[in-house]
């Protein structure tokens, strides 16, 4: 069955028209017999319904933000010597996260909370490290089912919508200047 990929409002790319419109209808195609409607279309003022396939979301200025390689390297813990820590799976260093080209920038945890439970501490860096290709991976998944919504199995469609409300999530940053903006309002 058919999921919106785009929302009411949303600034989209016509790329047949080669022009931007804003989505002002969800318009759902129903067949008899079927729960759920067959195929979305989008009305975005030009005369007739749009195709997902057939529209580009704005970029918005937070989409670059997870780019690059995130890598998982291990610093010299300077508190404790490696005899003293040998019940962690790295004895001696604790994992951080670097986010940016140089090797500075990221995550780190507190020498304390890592000695507390390393285990959880050394999944939690890979899982940190993993983002970004688990976020790839979630929109390949979107795009996979929104090119062919009628042939991707039930299952999959409601991955699908997860991933689209994960990527949705994670895009809508508040800028600086709106939180400005609403104060100088009140």
């Amino acid at each position: 069955m058919a999921k919106a990929v785009f929302q009411r409002n949303q600034k989209v790319w016509v790329e047949s028209v080669g022009a931007w419109a804003v989505i002002e209808r969800i318009v759902p195609i129903w067949a008899d017999g079927f729960a759920e409607p067959v195929r979305i279309t989008y009305d975005v003022g030009l005369g007739r319904g749009f195709l997902a396939q057939e529209l580009k979301a704005e970029d918005r200025p937070g989409d670059g933000l997870a780019g690059g390689r995130w890598r998982l390297l291990r610093a010299r813990n300077k508190w404790q010597e490696p005899s003293d820590c040998t019940h962690h799976p790295y004895p001696g260093t604790y994992p951080v996260v670097v986010t940016d080209e140089t090797d500075w920038g990221g995550w780190r945890v507190p020498g304390a909370e890592y000695d507390r439970d390393p285990r959880k501490v050394e999944y939690q860096a890979r899982l940190i490290a993993s983002a970004p290709q688990l976020l790839a991976l979630a929109k390949d998944l979107i795009e996979m089912v929104a090119d062919e919504p009628a042939d991707a199995p039930g299952p999959v469609v409601s991955l699908a919508g997860r991933a689209v409300a994960l990527a949705r999530y994670l895009e809508e940053i508040p800028a600086a200047e709106d939180a400005a903006t609403a104060q100088a309002a009140e």
